[in-house]
């Protein structure tokens, strides 16, 4: 069935960008989230001449906060604009996100208490031990208030998201891409108002803000055909210009006390993934060596990063936090920085790789 020309049949063959955006997208959450847990030590370094470190901080805050609006611009590309109806859409959606979210809730706060009981100057989280206060501290980090557990806020945002989805579907299936480009434009005028010079436009545009305008750019980027956003080289330039904007915005807004970065809808995050998404849509068309063999290591080591994404956004933090408490203080600030990223992403990646192995847990880790 084929209601207008932008609806896509499925195919069986993997789309490579997707894999790499994913891909690219937990990692930008990790570097975003080494920022998050570093950044105290650094942030005093603030001046008319910052020093080299707290450059470093700053880039990692403000290019890489864009991690978020790339899941859910692939959540466009891929879910919009094709012949599903609620039950089937929900029903594989929302177990899929719910399932890793209850397990991994649930195993790191039980995790966190005993190390806290254990070694309560290293982690201390329960002053005393019951089933009432743990259930209260599990509760907690669903809410992602806990140390460890403030990304888990992206399970009711994208929980949100997902229920609003069948209504822009059914829109699209029935519109042309013009008529994309008019939401789009509105949705661009919130991203400057609401969430850049953050004042308030005279026209309230409720339906229009947040994040399912990236849910809908990533769609309309995956099917327009205007040359401007099938062109590697335009793909580059806005993702520099955005990424310079932004780290231009971040010192100009800071100070010794504070490290100020915009909000994740802005404008200039709406830029700098819409170049970032042109850029990885050309990756299909390369044919550069280890870029373009399929079975190569670069390849392969995408698509697994790819596979486990969000079972690594759910369990990641709680490491981050461990090296930090663990490092901190003891090693050089550059040194710290990496190791966070590189444990945060390889630990967490281990862990999902042995626990896929294992036959009912791999259904609920958070593997695609």
């Amino acid at each position: 069935m084929n209601l207008n020309g932008n609806v896509v049949k499925k195919k069986k063959k993997r789309i490579f960008y997707f894999d790499a955006l994913r891909a690219l997208a937990i990692i930008s959450v990790i570097l975003f989230h080494v920022y998050m847990t570093a950044n105290g030590i650094i942030v005093k370094e603030y001046s008319a001449h910052p020093s080299l470190n707290w450059w470093i901080t700053d880039i990692l805050a403000a290019c890489f906060r864009c991690g978020v609006d790339l899941f859910l611009m692939l959540s466009g590309a891929l879910s919009l604009g094709r012949v599903w109806d609620i039950k089937s859409f929900l029903g594989k959606r929302l177990p899929r996100i719910a399932g890793p979210f209850l397990f991994w809730g649930f195993v790191l706060s039980l995790f966190v208490v005993i190390l806290s009981m254990l070694f309560p100057s290293f982690w201390h989280t329960l002053k005393t031990f019951n089933i009432m206060s743990f259930l209260h501290f599990l509760y907690q980090s669903y809410m992602s208030k806990n140390p460890g557990f403030t990304q888990y806020w992206f399970f009711w945002m994208i929980l949100g998201t997902y229920l609003i989805m069948p209504i822009f579907n059914k829109w699209l299936l029935h519109c042309d891409l013009k008529e994309v480009e008019y939401f789009l434009a509105i949705w661009a005028v919130t991203c400057i108002f609401d969430y850049t010079i953050m004042v308030p436009f005279p026209i309230k545009l409720t339906y229009f803000t947040g994040p399912i305008g990236m849910v809908v750019l990533g769609y309309y980027l995956r099917h327009t055909k205007r040359k401007i956003f099938n062109n590697p080289y335009s793909g580059l330039a806005l993702l520099l210009i955005g990424a310079a904007s932004l780290i231009i915005s971040s010192y100009l807004s800071s100070t010794p006390s504070k490290m100020v970065f915009l909000e994740r809808y802005s404008i200039l995050y709406a830029i700098e993934v819409t170049g970032i998404f042109v850029l990885f849509k050309s990756l299909d068309n390369v044919n550069i060596g280890f870029l373009s063999n399929p079975n190569g290591v670069f390849r392969k080591s995408v698509f697994s990063i790819a596979k486990y994404s969000y079972g690594i956004y759910l369990l990641h933090r709680v490491i981050l936090v461990l090296l930090y408490k663990y490092y901190a203080g003891h090693i050089p600030y550059k040194l710290l920085l990496l190791i966070l990223f590189v444990g945060g992403l390889g630990i967490s990646w281990l862990i999902m790789s042995l626990l896929n192995r294992v036959p009912h847990i791999n259904q609920v880790i958070g593997a695609k």
